[in-house]
C-alpha cells in the first residue's frame, strides 16, 4: 500500500512540475499588431509585423514616425520593442515596453527626449 501511496505522489509532483513549466513559457508575439498609442504628443495606430525566434524579436513598424525595423525580446509575458526612425535631421529611438495577454499587450512606450506614452495593442 505504501508503494501505491509513493507512485501516486511521484505522480502528482511530475504533473505538477509539467504545469508550472507550461505556465512560465514565452508568450508569442509573433504575427500582425495594432497599436493604439497615446503620448502628450497625440495619438496613433501604429501597425507591427512581428516574427518571434525563441525569445528573440525582429518586424516591422509603420505609423505616423515613418517606418523602421524592429528588434525586441519575449521573457514570459513581458515583451519589450524597439525600433528608431529618423526625422527633421534627428534620430529617435523608440521603445515599447509591456505585458502580453493572448492577443493583446500593453504598457509604456517611450520617445526619447520627446517623452513618454502608454499603449494597448490587439492582434490582426
Amino acid at each position: 500500500m505504501n508503494s501505491v501511496r509513493r507512485l501516486f505522489v511521484a505522480a502528482a509532483a511530475a504533473f505538477a512540475l509539467v504545469g508550472t513549466v507550461a505556465l512560465a513559457a514565452d508568450a508569442n508575439v509573433t504575427g500582425e499588431w495594432t497599436m493604439s498609442v497615446e503620448t502628450p504628443a497625440g495619438t496613433g495606430s501604429p501597425h507591427f509585423s512581428l516574427k518571434q525566434e525563441g525569445t528573440n524579436v525582429t518586424g516591422h513598424y509603420k505609423g505616423q514616425l515613418g517606418e523602421a525595423a524592429v528588434t525586441g525580446t519575449v521573457s514570459g509575458n513581458e515583451v519589450t520593442l524597439k525600433y528608431t526612425v529618423e526625422g527633421q535631421g534627428q534620430s529617435v529611438t523608440v521603445v515599447y515596453s509591456g505585458t502580453v495577454d493572448g492577443d493583446t499587450m500593453k504598457g509604456k512606450v517611450s520617445l526619447g527626449d520627446f517623452g513618454d506614452g502608454t499603449f494597448t495593442g490587439k492582434k490582426d
